[in-house]
């Protein structure tokens, strides 16, 4: 935890929004205050296995994670009088349309439920609510992984009972999308984008018009990454999980988490796998580069989405500080369109913008669920 800032730094300027964003990970909730777009804390609150051993669902580590919110709230001298609102990051909920959302009862009990499964981030809209009712102050979620904006096309799969789905990185992707647009001299509405967001999971997106109107669900498609299998060969999934007689629960951990880097090499970390690059494993280079393969690849196929008219390509997340696996993407799809370098995420202060964009009266705050009506066939 960082050091006791002085009363002094805590204080709010008058006239602005004091704003406290929540995004839950794994072992980890991380925290920040802004005053408008100016952050006045950022920590990474860590969480013990020990923490967490005594929980046997993410769902009942609440009042342990708010907890530790308040507390390091606390340490460093933040007035919780002086908040005016609580945004959380959101989770696997129902395909929703892109914005700010107030946090309801319907979206809470979602999250409890996992109705796309569960995760650490289905907890940031019960805390954001919790803090914020405490306070008497709103509380909201921004683009969440659910945000579903496909075109009809871009929802069949190839069998009537396995639909495409919408699940990505839409928090960071709708924030540097907007960022590369305005770096392009263009609003979001008006660019034609890829972005792909690189980290443990890779999603890559074709935007139009501002919308997400497709993307790999990182969890079950699209490239490899350090920790996920992404698309495999269907004949030879079905014999994997059948030659072992896998539960559902094993075929998924050995797909999510155990795949990718992981099942190749024995790790998920991208810095440990370039280092036995540089030291010449050539094992670790095929690897590696098939990494980048894949993730061109994608960019590829995203392309014909809009009709090969693309303004550029934005590669952002962890992954993008990467030169080695960036220039070799980049040496695959530069003839497509410029390639555009936004590296590491800032969903802290994605968090933040969507809730000023309501608090300042530029966006009405939606009401969970507002959905796109499914195609019927």
């Amino acid at each position: 935890m960082q050091e006791r800032n002085s009363k002094e730094q805590r204080e709010k300027p008058q006239g602005t929004f004091r704003i406290l964003a929540i995004n839950p990970g794994s072992t980890s909730t991380k925290i920040a205050v802004y005053d408008d777009e100016q952050p006045v804390l950022e920590e990474v609150i860590h969480h013990s296995d020990l923490d967490l051993s005594e929980f046997e669902k993410i769902w009942d580590q609440y009042e342990f994670r708010k907890r530790t919110i308040l507390e390091a709230l606390d340490s460093h001298n933040i007035d919780l009088k002086t908040l005016s609102a609580v945004v959380g990051r959101g989770g696997l909920l129902r395909p929703v349309v892109s914005g700010t959302y107030a946090v309801n009862e319907l979206m809470i009990k979602d999250g409890k439920e996992g109705y796309l499964g569960e995760h650490a981030a289905n907890l940031g809209p019960v805390l954001a609510f919790g803090i914020g009712w405490d306070l008497g102050i709103p509380a909201f979620m921004v683009d969440p992984p659910s945000v579903d904006e496909f075109e009809p096309l871009a929802r069949l799969s190839g069998h009537k009972d396995i639909p495409r789905r919408s699940l990505a990185h839409a928090l960071n992707i709708k924030a540097t999308a907007r960022v590369a647009a305005r770096d392009l001299g263009k609003r979001l509405e008006e660019a034609n984008l890829i972005v792909a967001h690189l980290g443990g999971g890779i999603s890559v997106c074709p935007l139009r018009g501002g919308r997400i109107i497709d993307a790999n669900d990182a969890n079950s498609g699209g490239p490899f990454s350090p920790e996920r299998a992404g698309t495999v060969p269907t004949m030879g999934l079905i014999d994997f999980i059948f030659d072992r007689g896998l539960t559902r629960e094993e075929a998924k951990r050995a797909l999510v988490g155990r795949g990718g880097l992981v099942s190749y090499l024995g790790t998920n970390s991208a810095k440990e796998v370039e280092q036995r690059v540089a030291e010449g494993d050539e094992k670790a280079k095929l690897v590696y580069e098939a990494m980048a393969y894949q993730i061109a690849k994608e960019i590829g196929a995203m392309a014909t989405v809009l009709f090969g008219k693309v303004d550029a390509i934005v590669l952002t997340g962890g992954l993008a500080a990467s030169k080695m696996l960036t220039d070799w993407i980049r040496q695959r799809v530069e003839f497509i369109a410029p390639v555009k370098l936004y590296p590491g995420q800032d969903e802290m202060k994605a968090l933040v913008l969507g809730c000023l964009r309501v608090l300042r009266g530029q966006e009405q705050a939606k009401v969970y669920p507002e959905t796109v009506e499914p195609v019927k066939l």
